[in-house]
This record gives structure tokens, C-alpha cells and sequence, in this order.
């Protein structure tokens, strides 16, 4: 489900089915980067760069080597992949490699200004600019505020942002004989990224994942040469049942779609989304959280989302699918899925209440033909331990005018938290959740 902060006469907002992922092609092995390069979608899906073609079918390009999320950039003439530890091009007829050892281990990869960056984790590197192959050792750079390691490198109108662990230096174009960049003195933000792709650019600007030293992790955006905090008080907890060595291997990534600024942080199990315009409406920021299981938490199972042949695409994790993202259904690469939301907290002063009926107001009846999907509610009285689920019909193609209702819902005697999930099945739009609550004597 999906927040959209937008009033229609029932209330206020309401929540509408996530996006379906739908099989479009097979590639060659799990997701590991993408990007959009002359109107053309290339992606590295397992050690294999490919192009994913408008007539929905792969082509394989080559081999770059390597196992972890692949970086992509492009300059005016070629594609360049950071994968494996080495830099590759692919210039729209063959892929090449970088083997000047003056480059060193390829971390991550830049083109800015006409030349190629890099970073091994110590250092900021250029290529020539007259040669894209060829590094001179005499003009690397460094970080010079934090001994913090290097984790990524960025370019945002025309500076360069080195991203450590607990630092983000910025550097201006200079030119000159050296290395070309120049550190911005006052420029540096007091926290850093927690892994080569833990951030992205959002909103005119970087978000990221980390913090600085002695500071547990947590989200943050890049303003004013500061950093603002995006995670809520849940957000930054959840992060707490990580390791930091499972956060380092985390992808961010933003998708700006019809009035949605999101911004997607995959992890292990879960993709936590945080959408900017609804943030803005609502005056604190809108969380959500996507998943490719029925129940509980699972891997999301689309990632590295390019605008591409005028629809969405993106890849799977964890097989070699394609997929793109589709209104129609809410199944991912044909797989059932589930969605859940809760209530806040209701308090009669310590007095207590009957439910005798509790109904959910919204848009039924527009499933998938042949299908009678139901959906089911639980409450906690004490946040910790559930009641026995209640499922009720949620509607068969075409009855629109059903009324989703659960009867005889119990009591409380201080407070409750009522509970609501289903599957995709049950492709339902909810607007508003109507109780009729007695109260008892005091």
C-alpha cells in the first residue's frame, strides 16, 4: 500500500495498491546496476553487461567480472562501468578495459568535466583527459578533513562529492597540472555514507544512509552544506536490527512518478520508502514499505528502476528476471503478494469500550476476474500479542458497491490497536475506516 496525502470528500488521504511487476524478459543473473545511455537501457545482471531492448529481449554485451552492485556513468561517447574492481567502456560496438595499474582498485566510478574519477577507498583518480585509459600517479587526489575512507564519488553541477564514512567533502574545478579538483573549504558535510550505494541524488540534492562517528545510522539529506534528517524515530530503529555490515551492501535509489517523490532504500528484506511530496503535505515524513511477500518481511524484488521504451522497467535481486511495473496487478513477476497497514492507538480515558462494528471504506470490486479475495483484521490491546484473526469477502470483479464490514469486534479496557492485511488478490484503494465503538461507565 501506498500513502497519497490527497483529499476526495471521505478524508484527507488514502492508500492505494503499490505497483505489479510484470515478466518482461530474462536476463542473465541477478541485478547488479542499471542506467538509461542514449535512449537505451543497459543494465550488469550478474558478471555480464547487457542491453535490455525496446522489443522487450537481451542482448549480451560482455563480461565485467565482479559480484557486488555495479556502478554506471557515461561521458559523450562512451558507457563506463565500475564493476570487479576495474573500469570498463562500452562505446557502442565493444567493451573495453582500463589496465593502467595506476588506477588501481576501481570502488566507484564518475565522469565529470571530461574526466573519468575513481576512488580505491584512499584516493580520488583521473584518467587523461586526452586518454580515458591512461592515469597519472602524480595526480591523485584526497580527502583532507577525515582520515575516514573513501566509499563513493559524485557529481552534482559540475562539483565533485567525496563520500567517506563519516564525512562528504566537495571539490570545485580548478584545471591546472595536478589534480584538477580543489576541496571547497566550508562546504563539508559532518557525516557520511555507510556504503558505495547507500545514497543517491534526491531532490536536487544527495540522501544517504550513515552518520557521523559515534552515531548509529540513519537517513539524511544534503542541505546547505548540512545534513537534515529524513528517518523518523521507527525508521532509525529499524535500522538498529541491522548490522553494519549488512547496511553496507544496501542500494538507494530515487524514482520521481506522477506527483511521487520516492526515494527507495533496499535492504536485506525490505524497501523502505520515503515519499518527499507527501512528506510536504503532510509536515512529517511519510514512511512506508515495500515487499515481495505474502506475510511478514521479504526481499523487494524490483531495483535499478530505468524510465525506458515509455514505461518503468527494473530487475530482480534475486533471479535473472525483468520486469516492469504495471496498475493493473499487483503480483510480482506473476507471484502473489501481501499488504498490511495499522491503526494509532484508540483511548476511551482508561474507561474502555465495545466494537461492535468496524468497516472499511474504500474502492472494492476491482479484481481479477474469477477471483473472490478476502481480507482480514486483528487487534492488540497491549502492542505485543494479537487477537485471532477476523476475514470477511472483500469483493468479486465488478461488486463495487460492497461494503467491507466486520461485526462483533470485541472490547478493550484501556487500549487498542487494530490491524488490516490482505493480498494482492484483494486489489482495494481505502480511504477511510469508520468504528461504531460503545463506550462502557467509568
Amino acid at each position: 500500500m501506498k500513502p497519497v496525502p490527497t483529499a476526495q470528500g471521505i478524508s484527507v488521504g488514502y492508500l492505494k495498491p503499490a505497483e505489479g511487476v510484470e515478466l518482461i524478459a530474462t536476463g542473465q543473473g541477478l541485478d547488479r546496476g542499471g542506467i538509461v545511455w542514449r535512449g537505451q537501457a543497459y543494465r550488469v545482471q550478474g558478471s555480464k553487461l547487457v542491453r535490455q531492448n525496446a522489443d522487450d529481449t537481451v542482448t549480451v554485451l560482455g563480461d565485467v567480472g565482479g559480484s557486488e552492485y555495479a556502478t554506471l556513468d557515461y561521458s559523450f561517447d562512451v558507457l563506463g562501468i565500475a564493476s570487479g574492481g576495474k573500469l570498463h567502456y562500452w562505446d557502442g560496438a565493444s567493451l573495453t578495459v582500463v589496465t593502467d595499474p595506476d588506477i588501481g582498485y576501481v570502488k566507484d566510478v564518475r565522469f565529470v568535466a571530461g574526466y573519468w574519477l575513481t576512488t580505491d577507498g584512499e584516493f580520488l583518480v583521473v584518467t587523461e583527459l586526452n586518454d580515458r585509459y591512461s592515469v597519472n600517479p602524480l595526480k591523485y587526489g584526497s580527502v583532507e578533513s577525515n582520515p575516514d575512507d573513501v566509499i563513493a564519488v559524485d557529481e552534482l553541477k559540475n562539483e565533485i562529492y567525496a563520500f567517506g564514512r563519516y564525512t562528504i567533502e566537495i571539490f570545485q574545478n580548478v584545471g591546472g597540472d595536478n589534480f584538477p579538483f580543489q576541496r571547497i573549504e566550508g562546504a563539508q558535510v559532518a557525516k557520511g555514507a555507510i556504503g558505495t550505494h547507500s545514497y543517491c541524488q534526491f531532490m536536487g540534492t544527495f540522501a544517504f544512509m550513515g552518520g557521523a562517528e559515534n552515531e548509529p545510522p540513519a537517513i539524511w539529506i544534503v542541505t546547505s552544506g548540512n545534513a537534515t534528517k529524513l528517518s523518523s524515530a521507527e525508521v532509525d530503529t529499524l535500522l538498529l536490527g541491522y548490522t553494519e555490515t549488512q547496511l553496507q551492501t544496501v542500494v538507494i535509489e530515487a524514482r520521481l512518478d506522477r506527483g511521487h517523490q520516492n526515494l527507495m532504500v533496499h535492504l536485506p528484506d525490505q524497501c523502505l520508502v520515503y515519499d518527499g511530496a507527501a512528506s510536504q503535505a503532510l509536515g512529517e515524513p511519510a514512511w512506508y514499505v515495500l515487499t515481495s511477500s505474502i506475510v511478514g518481511l521479504g526481499q523487494y524484488r524490483a531495483r535499478t528502476h530505468l524510465w525506458a521504451y515509455d514505461k518503468w522497467t527494473c530487475a530482480d535481486p534475486t533471479t535473472s528476471s525483468i520486469g516492469a511495473l504495471v496498475d493493473t496487478v499487483s503480483t510480482h513477476y506473476g507471484a502473489v503478494t501481501g499488504w498490511e497497514f495499522g491503526t494509532l492507538i484508540t483511548y476511551n480515558e482508561g474507561r474502555g469500550a465495545v466494537f461492535h462494528e468496524l468497516e472499511l471504506v474504500g474502492l472494492p470490486g476491482r479484481v481479477v476476474f474469477g477471483l473472490d479475495p478476502v481480507i482480514w483484521t486483528s487487534y492488540s490491546l497491549d502492542g505485543e500479542t494479537w487477537s485471532q484473526e477476523r476475514l470477511i469477502k472483500a469483493g468479486r470483479q465488478g461488486e463495487r458497491l460492497k461494503r467491507m464490514v466486520w461485526r462483533q469486534q470485541g472490547k478493550m479496557s484501556h487500549y487498542r490497536i487494530q490491524r488490516f492485511r490482505g493480498t494482492s488478490d484483494a486489489r482495494i484503494s481505502l480511504a477511510r475506516l469508520e468504528a461504531t465503538i460503545e463506550p462502557l461507565a467509568a
